[in-house]
């Protein structure tokens, strides 16, 4: 077991990334206003992501592409080609850039007290200049081995919560297996899917499998990471909810004191710093993860050398990082910067699945490791859905073109 554990690695990346203070903060609420109900959103999540994800892994390492190089070698017709690398960059800037603001406001919630006469929460700083000085360096191996520090933390922390508060295990079962949507609950649906069906990890993961192999012989270790990894992360997820339906379930949750009352009987005085740990964690592993997607999907789309410590790579990461600095530094409200990029999902992920799904049934990218008609009917199937749900949720935040 030890030596597959030893295995892991892009697919930590993947975790890394979706456990952000969205989903801390998505998966509270729904716990706190839903009980166990809407658990079954989260084992969809789970499974739609590892789908994806797992296409990603084979492109990686069968097709020995990233998903934007791919792309750019798939669309032959220059005016196409064009509208795709705008789309692409265009998507992935901005929408890493609205997810960055979010990591790091999200990574001090309830850590205001060092902000008194201060226009803004110093700490803000010391997120970006850690991320900053990690992503310089430009070693994958210290990248990846931080952020499987952090997931695991995450998992130690949330699932002992979670097993500690003693949930109701017939209503877990129920919420699992058995679907329901209670009153006004679907742009939460929206919500636990949307933070975890991540749009810019199918660039991050394809690009980061052919840093860790290299060789098509590998792709086994490749899915279990993945699988490993998913699983670990959808377990948070569900441990987070878990343990808001055991302890919030029917308050009004408004900030992180809130959400930490819930867990006071437990844990006492120490609640609220256990809590903030958690937005601490998931804020800085996410804050970390975003801005190296987007500078993995730049230099794939527009040909560029996939190298961490080139010119341009830097350039990328660095815009989208600072974008996310000034955002939380000028006082936007976390929720409010959560939900724009979560909208930004809604409208990116079912197009970028698209030209995944499009690009896995090309035999000269893919050879024999093409799709078989199971993973069509299954990607066709999280492209209609995430799309409904997409539209569903811009509808309900009045955005209209």
């Amino acid at each position: 077991m030890l030596a597959k554990l030893k295995e892991i690695g892009p697919g930590a990346l993947v975790a890394a990334a979706f456990i952000g203070p969205g989903t801390v903060t998505t998966a509270t609420i729904a716990g706190s206003s839903y009980g166990y109900t809407l658990l079954w959103a989260i084992l969809f999540s789970i499974i739609a992501t590892y789908i994806l994800q797992e296409m990603t892994a084979r492109l990686g390492l069968i097709g020995g592409m990233g998903l934007g190089e791919a792309i750019r070698h798939k669309i032959q017709h220059p005016i196409l080609r064009y509208f795709a690398i705008f789309l692409v960059l265009s998507a992935i800037l901005i929408g890493n850039a609205a997810y960055e603001a979010g990591n790091i406001t999200g990574a001090v919630l309830g850590i205001d007290h060092f902000a008194v006469g201060l226009p803004f929460n110093p700490l803000i700083l010391v997120i970006g200049g850690l991320t900053f000085g990690i992503l310089f360096l430009g070693k994958y191996v210290l990248i990846e081995r931080f952020l499987i520090l952090l997931v695991s933390w995450m998992g130690l922390v949330f699932l002992i919560a979670a097993i500690a508060v003693r949930p109701n295990l017939m209503a877990i079962i129920s919420g699992l297996f058995l679907p329901k949507l209670p009153d006004n609950s679907l742009l939460m649906v929206v919500g636990l899917i949307g933070t975890t069906v991540v749009p810019y990890n199918l660039f991050l993961h394809a690009a980061s499998v052919q840093e860790r192999w290299n060789h098509p012989s590998q792709l086994p270790h490749a899915r279990w990471d993945l699988f490993f990894s998913i699983l670990l992360g959808g377990l948070i997820t569900m441990a987070i909810l878990t343990t808001a339906a055991a302890t919030t379930q029917g308050k009004n949750i408004q900030n992180t004191n809130d959400l930490a009352s819930g867990l006071a009987p437990l844990l006492g005085n120490w609640s609220t710093w256990f809590l903030t740990l958690g937005f601490f964690t998931a804020g800085l592993s996410s804050a970390i993860t975003a801005p190296l997607a987007a500078a993995f999907a730049t230099s794939e789309i527009l040909g560029w050398k996939k190298d961490l410590q080139s010119f341009k790579f830097r350039i990328v990461w660095m815009l989208v990082l600072t974008t996310g600095l000034l955002f939380s530094c000028w006082g936007f409200q976390p929720i409010q910067v959560i939900t724009f990029a979560q909208i930004a999902n809604g409208l990116l992920l079912p197009i970028i699945a698209t030209f995944l799904l499009w690009i896995m049934n090309d035999v000269k990218i893919m050879g024999l490791q093409v799709n078989s008609a199971k993973h069509n009917w299954m990607g066709g199937l999280i492209i209609i859905i995430t799309l409904l749900l997409g539209m569903k949720g811009i509808y309900a935040a009045k955005i209209w073109f």
